[in-house]
């Protein structure tokens, strides 16, 4: 029977990458084998930090020991919840993470306090952004903000960012690379300021509300006025209606739709209205259906007859928060 020590070094990296951040770098005391291993670029292309509470120190000798050159993507976790005393993501870290990192695309954020922390210090090659339970100040994302930083942002994730409001969503306009939008649970946006925000987002393509004080009806009215590139589309059914949904319909790009569950009204459109709105869409090829108990029910039969040409999934919701959509 082989073992660890007659596997190739392509298998084993494979097996590494598995492995927490703390147990890739007990491994690499093994032999001088491992060792090697452990410092191959491609192992350190893409780091999950938030599995620890992480003191300043110790991050410090990961940038400049492991990750470097070689990191593509990085997940972080913050503090915010751990009383005043607890160390806290510092403009000079992300800073640092911007100059020895030239390759990061993509960073995202977990319960961290960014309030002290001005969005200048963040890389500027980052493509995609992920804000989970943050704090940010109220000069983040407005529109008078520098409009050089982050020019090749395309992507930014908002889940449950509590400060963000009608202002922050009408500054996301300054993002002229941006093409995917998520909102969740960013329940100080408005009706008024989505309309008003989506008029200068026509380029998106991909756009989710999730958890929001929106209802769906109001926001598929705004898409349907402004987004007509948009080929993603994913959002809560509260307040969805027939009417509602039927204002995708002529949508000349949308390829993928996806109405996520678990606030179902009386007004919530029947299997057969959601089958008549999506023959109207011409490129919609993929139906999901979340969480709203309809899987190996009849519903689900009447969608897959009515819409031969989609892949219609009909599932429980996600039990994950909005790590699912990357």
């Amino acid at each position: 029977m082989a073992s660890l020590v007659d596997l190739p070094d392509l298998v084993l990296l494979e097996i590494f990458s598995y492995l927490p951040v703390r147990d890739r770098i007990r491994i690499s005391r093994v032999c001088h084998h491992w060792k090697r291993l452990v410092d191959d670029r491609w192992l350190w292309r893409h780091v999950d930090l938030t599995l620890y509470t992480m003191r300043p120190k110790v991050m410090w000798h990961l940038l400049r020991r492991y990750m470097a050159s070689r990191l593509h993507s990085l997940r972080l976790g913050g503090y915010l919840f751990s009383g005043s005393q607890a160390p806290q993501l510092s403009p000079a870290l992300l800073r640092a993470l911007g100059q020895k990192c030239p390759n990061l695309q993509r960073l995202c954020l977990h319960v961290a306090d960014l309030s002290m922390v001005p969005i200048t210090s963040l890389p500027s090659t980052l493509r995609t952004l992920e804000l989970h339970s943050c704090e940010i100040s109220m000069a983040w994302l407005l529109k008078e903000q520098d409009p050089t930083v982050l020019p090749l942002l395309e992507c930014i994730v908002l889940d449950r960012v509590p400060a963000f409001r009608d202002e922050h969503l009408q500054g996301l306009t300054r993002f002229r690379a941006l093409r995917s939008l998520v909102l969740g649970g960013t329940y100080r946006v408005t009706e008024t300021g989505l309309d008003a925000s989506l008029q200068e987002l026509s380029y998106l393509q991909r756009f989710e509300v999730l958890g929001c004080t929106l209802s769906a009806d109001s926001t598929l009215l705004a898409i349907s006025r402004h987004l007509r590139d948009l080929r993603k589309l994913r959002l809560t059914v509260g307040g969805l209606s027939a009417p509602g949904l039927a204002r995708l319909q002529g949508m000349p790009a949308l390829e993928s739709l996806c109405l996520q569950g678990p606030l179902i009204t009386p007004e919530m459109p029947t299997p057969a209205e959601i089958v008549a709105s999506c023959l109207a869409i011409p490129k919609l090829r993929v139906l999901e259906l979340q969480g709203l108990g309809w899987e190996g029910q009849e519903a689900e039969k009447i969608l897959c007859r009515g819409l031969p040409h989609c892949v219609v999934i009909v599932r429980p919701s996600p039990k994950e928060s909005m790590d699912w959509w990357m």
